[in-house]
């Protein structure tokens, strides 16, 4: 058996799985405040079909409205706890869409398929000055295998722990900016975390889509290599993960555990 992800830059990606497809943070826009999007084309209108959405954080690149109300009514979306109080956005989509708060520990079956909400160490408010009112998430998927998406986040003690055994990682391994703050994985970083979490298989994310306007020529190899990078980092601090870094749209195949071995 075999899960199938589908990288569309950003943090954005579908992993079809158990006959589910799952959709991760999505960002459909050409443009956002300060970023625009620099590298790959706009995701096709079939990218937002999905049977579940993981939303991370609150962080507007990963909590996009704009993009939510792309999906198809009914769709279910699941947020961190907190969320509908703290992005008044949200409360206009209840009527389309089924809106779900998680806290880590939290899990709900899709079908075969069952979403596990797991802690993330990054900030959580919607703007960059506020009270911190709304935890981050990641979320692990089990089915036919168990995929980790971290979202956003940066490496914390218990992480491995915190995700369990899984057979795909979808790891951060850079930003939108010349500079990476603190909760963020870059990386060397992700590459740590991969030797913790080792997982049969990774997909880096969160690299080489979107850019400051205006800022191409500040420290522009934070944008370009990040991915290259977490391949060549992760060949040396976990050789046994196979890392399959994917052009923007491009899928791949990775197989999976049997039902027996992924309980």
């Amino acid at each position: 058996m075999t899960v199938e992800i589908t990288w569309w830059g950003h943090a954005t990606a579908t992993v079809l799985d158990s006959g589910v497809r799952v959709l991760t943070d999505p960002l459909f826009t050409p443009r956002l405040a300060h970023l625009r999007r620099r590298r790959g084309a706009l995701p096709p209108p079939a990218a937002a079909e999905a049977d579940v959405v993981l939303v991370s954080h609150l962080h507007a690149d990963h909590l996009h409205l704009g993009s939510l109300r792309r999906l198809a009514p009914g769709t279910a979306v699941l947020l961190p706890r907190g969320a509908l109080g703290a992005v008044p956005g949200l409360r206009r989509l209840r009527d389309r869409l089924r809106l779900v708060e998680m806290t880590a520990g939290d899990a709900l079956d899709f079908g075969e398929l069952t979403v596990r909400a797991v802690p993330a160490a990054h900030d959580g408010r919607r703007l960059p000055y506020g009270p911190q009112r709304v935890s981050a998430l990641g979320y692990v998927l089990q089915g036919a295998a168990r995929t980790y998406f971290a979202g956003d986040t940066g490496l914390f003690d218990g992480m491995a722990a915190a995700v369990g055994p899984c057979d795909v990682a979808l790891l951060p391994v850079g930003g939108w900016g010349p500079f990476l703050g603190h909760g963020h994985l870059n990386p060397e970083r992700a590459g740590r975390a991969l030797a913790e979490l080792a997982p049969r298989a990774a997909v880096p994310v969160h690299y080489g889509t979107y850019w400051p306007i205006g800022m191409a020529a500040v420290r522009p190899e934070e944008f370009h290599t990040p991915g290259r990078e977490f391949v060549r980092l992760a060949a040396r601090l976990a050789p046994e993960v196979s890392v399959h870094r994917l052009d923007h749209g491009e899928s791949v195949l990775v197989a999976a555990a049997g039902r027996e071995d992924a309980g």
